[in-house]
Order: structure tokens, then C-alpha cells, then sequence
């Protein structure tokens, strides 16, 4: 009895030894995979449809860093389910570097109001680097004969929900956005959600609805050829770019601050050492000039950060969005 358990924890023992080697061996390819890094081509996940600003600013981020890093780094669309389907595929992918993928604050909004995500929002993913703020501009069709955001203020009181409203979905930043300045100007809107801006600015110019929220590269055609009135800017401070435009708190709310974003992120388990690789890559790619110059012409700040400041930065927005839920009493479908 004693021969045949020696026999057996000899076997056991050797499994344990086989695994520990197997696990070190492991523990020691990780640096030397990490220095490689990258041997083949990336992939850029964007969970938005070709043409529109994410995807524009993840391609002119994404050739530069195929300059830096010597291979393809390769944009994929992947639109729908309120960015769900490209999200997640890039929770799914293996943590190696290879599959990155670019989000926005629907990101952090998108757990308030779809509660069956495929995925944990915070848990599934590593932070890599946010990529840009990007400001909305408050624009009204010149058949409103508003031309400015106390005007609009005085209408909609005279009027209450009898006017209407654009924005590309429920639970959109662009949706945020209004019902954040409806709930702080004590106003009454109807909200007629789209599937994405091009729809929703034209219907706008068109006069089917009557005010929106959109970003300010969206706005700007439309406003310089007078088809659209511009009346505030999203952000705390007025724009660079649009110097006559009042910002929300200026016009009359104070405390209004509330601007998109883009980010990358990464499956979570990815080695730091490629984590680290994809951030300087991303920082690199901002920094240079004619990025920058590109950034500024789509109304976009380049803003580059460390994953440990882009991780706190989510969840300070999502504690924001909590908050601006409970005041607006928004729910989800």
C-alpha cells in the first residue's frame, strides 16, 4: 500500500513540477514577447460607422502609429448596439496587444441604460490612453427665430413641450447633453432620438425638429452657410476655434461642463510592457504637428494621458453621468 502511494505521489509530483516549469517558462517569454511587440499587425476596433469624427481621428492616430511601430495597424468598423457589437468583440479578443479598440463616454453612459451588456464596462477592459475631447455645440434651425440660449430658454417656457429635440440615441452624450440643460433651465423639450447625426442634422436644417446638440466639426458647415443658428458650446469655457460662441454656463447655467471624448482601450489581461508600447505609440501620434493642425480644423483636442489617468478619469465620468441621471430622472427603456 505505502509502494503504491509513493508511486502516486511521485506521478503527482512530477505533473506539479511539469506545470511550474511551464508556468515560469511562461513568466520568463512575457518581457521577451513584450520587446518584440508588435510582430504583426493591430487592430483598431471602432465601434462606429466609416466617415464619421471617431472614425476619422482613429485613422490619422492609427498611421502614425504604424510609422512608429513598422506594421499595419489596421481600422475596423464594427457599428451597432450603441457601440455594443465593436466593444465586444474587443473584451472577447486575446490580451495580446493585437486587438485594441477605440471608445467614447457612451462607453460609461451604456451600463446605465443597456443592463444586459455582454461585458463589464470597467472590468473586461484595460485602459490604454484617452485620445481627445471633443465640445457639442447647442444649434436651432432659424425658423425657431432664436439667437441665443436665454431666447431659446424664453420659447420653450411660453411653449412647454411643444418644442422638439434631436440627438442620435437615448443614453447618447448628445442626449445627456440636452436633458441636463432642460433639467437646470426648468424646460420642457420633446426628444425625437436618430440613429446617428448625418439623419438627425438633416431633419434639423430641415426643420422637422427644431434644436440639437452636436459636435462642433458637424456644426460648423452648417453654421458658416447660415442653415443652422449656433447658441452655446457644451464646455465650461468658451472654444478657441468658435471665439463669438458663449459656452452654457456663460449664457446663463452656471456649473454646465460637459464635453465627449475618445479613448483606447485594450481586453483586460494585457502585459503592462504592451500596454506601456500602445500608449506611447498613441502620445507619439498626437504630438506630432500636422496631427495636432488636423485635430483643430475637426474642432477635436488631442489629449494623451497614462492608463492609470485615463482609468480615474472614467470613473469620475461615470460618476458624473450618475449623478446627471438622478437629477434628470432618466431610466432605461
Amino acid at each position: 500500500m505505502n509502494k503504491i502511494n509513493s508511486n502516486v505521489l511521485r506521478r503527482i509530483g512530477g505533473a506539479m513540477l511539469a506545470c511550474l516549469m511551464g508556468a515560469a517558462a511562461m513568466g520568463f517569454a512575457s518581457p521577451a514577447s513584450a520587446q518584440s511587440y508588435p510582430n504583426k499587425p493591430i487592430r483598431l476596433i471602432v465601434p462606429y460607422p466609416p466617415g464619421g469624427g471617431t472614425d476619422i481621428v482613429a485613422r490619422l492616430v492609427a498611421a502614425k502609429m504604424q510609422q512608429k511601430f513598422g506594421q499595419p495597424v489596421l481600422v475596423e468598423n464594427k457599428a451597432g448596439a450603441s457601440t455594443v457589437i465593436g466593444t465586444e468583440s474587443v473584451a472577447k479578443a486575446a490580451p495580446d496587444g493585437y486587438t485594441i479598440g477605440l471608445i467614447t463616454d457612451s462607453h460609461v453612459l451604456n451600463p446605465y441604460f443597456l443592463p444586459n451588456l455582454p461585458y463589464d464596462s470597467a472590468k473586461d477592459f484595460q485602459p490604454v490612453s484617452q485620445l481627445a475631447f471633443i465640445t457639442l455645440m447647442l444649434v436651432a434651425n432659424p425658423s425657431l427665430k432664436v439667437g441665443s440660449l436665454q431666447e431659446l430658454i424664453a420659447l420653450a417656457k411660453a411653449k412647454p413641450g411643444k418644442l422638439t429635440y434631436a440627438s442620435i440615441g437615448k443614453g447618447t452624450p448628445h442626449h445627456m447633453a440636452m436633458e441636463w440643460l432642460k433639467s437646470m433651465a426648468g424646460i420642457d423639450l420633446l426628444h425625437v432620438p436618430y440613429r446617428g447625426v448625418a439623419p438627425a442634422l438633416t431633419d434639423l436644417v430641415g426643420g422637422q425638429v427644431d434644436v440639437m446638440f452636436t459636435g462642433t466639426s458637424s456644426a460648423k458647415p452648417f453654421v458658416d452657410n447660415k442653415k443652422l443658428v449656433p447658441l452655446a458650446v457644451s464646455s465650461a469655457k468658451r472654444q478657441e476655434a468658435f471665439p463669438d460662441i458663449p459656452s452654457v454656463a456663460e449664457a446663463g447655467l452656471p456649473g454646465y461642463d460637459l464635453v465627449t471624448w475618445y479613448g483606447v482601450v485594450a481586453p483586460a489581461g494585457t502585459p503592462p510592457e504592451i500596454v506601456s508600447r500602445l500608449n506611447s505609440g498613441i502620445a507619439d501620434a498626437l504630438n506630432q504637428q500636422d496631427v495636432k493642425e488636423r485635430l483643430v480644423t475637426l474642432g477635436v483636442a488631442g489629449a494623451a494621458s497614462t492608463p492609470e489617468e485615463f482609468s480615474n478619469f472614467m470613473k469620475h465620468e461615470s460618476e458624473k453621468f450618475a449623478r446627471i441621471i438622478k437629477d434628470t430622472g432618466l431610466k432605461a427603456d
